[in-house]
């Protein structure tokens, strides 16, 4: 299983990738939100204090089909459940996976960046 770090390094290693806390000032110092961004827009997003899962974007019609086959992915934490899913990372997603579904996320963010 991937940690903090590698990940991290992970979502910062795609072309153009940014990362930020824009929740602060929401979470009053309870918690931390990692974002990454490409072009401005997320893509991927987790707690730094309490790394178990990460919210990834995905595109609606692979979500049933992900969630049917991994028992580790679910509900977004905080993101609209039609676009967002979250992904335990103790589970049964493996980090090829995982780095997999990052990317999809990065990439389907991106073009949609370049369409509008």
């Amino acid at each position: 299983m991937m940690n903090i770090e590698e990940f991290r390094d992970y979502c910062l290693s795609l072309p153009g990738v940014s990362e930020g806390t824009p929740f602060e000032k929401f979470s009053k110092g309870k918690f931390t939100i990692l974002v990454f961004y490409v072009e401005g827009h997320m893509f991927c997003y987790f707690n730094i204090d309490d790394f178990k899962a990460v919210t990834i974007k995905c595109d609606p019609n692979e979500m049933v089909e992900l969630k049917e086959r991994y028992q580790a992915i679910g509900e977004p934490y905080n993101g609209d459940k039609r676009y967002w899913m979250s992904v335990e990372l103790n589970g049964d997603v493996g980090d090829d996976e995982l780095r997999a579904l990052v990317r999809k996320s990065y990439q389907l963010v991106k073009s949609r960046r370049k369409t509008r």
